[in-house]
């Protein structure tokens, strides 16, 4: 007898043409630059993303209007390698309040070369989200949600 079961993560890699601090740096101080602008929750447009690095910080958008939708939780921040973040939204794009039923997202940075950085992101422990959370496995992977997140980090580090 053997027992198949679901994966409950998603992994993405890139290789960066930079080094891993510098790499580090910009996924973290300009992350309102990553995180597109329709990836939103609030009510009106968003004004800027934050993503405080540290242990303990927030991940938010604040609205034109001022107003700010909490999103993630920073988990672990150990530059210049590795990020962790809860992810605290439902597959009903709902904001998820009970830490149990969160997922987290591991952002690892490793030096491959002087001037090269191989960038894994992991988000695992979608199963927490209850049902509906293979919906949201399938539409993390693609290129409209994470793949997006590192084109544009790409792009901005090496630019």
């Amino acid at each position: 007898m053997s027992i198949t079961r679901e994966p409950t993560s998603v992994d993405l890699e890139i290789t960066v043409d930079v080094p891993v601090e510098h790499a580090f740096k910009v996924f973290t101080e300009d992350f309102d630059r990553i995180k597109p602008r329709e990836h939103n929750m609030l009510p009106v447009e968003i004004a800027e993303t934050v993503l405080e690095p540290r242990a303990g910080g927030r991940v938010y958008d604040r609205g034109v209007d001022g107003s700010t939708c909490q999103w993630a939780r920073v988990l672990v921040v150990e530059p210049p390698h590795r990020l962790v973040i809860s992810w605290d939204i439902t597959p009903a794009f709902q904001l998820e309040p009970d830490p149990a039923r969160c997922s987290e997202v591991e952002f690892t940075f490793t030096s491959v070369g002087p001037e090269q950085t191989h960038v894994r992101l992991e988000h695992r422990h979608l199963d927490r989200h209850g049902a509906g959370w293979q919906g949201w496995r399938d539409r993390a992977a693609g290129d409209s949600a994470w793949g997006i997140y590192l084109e544009r980090f790409r792009a901005l580090a090496e630019a």
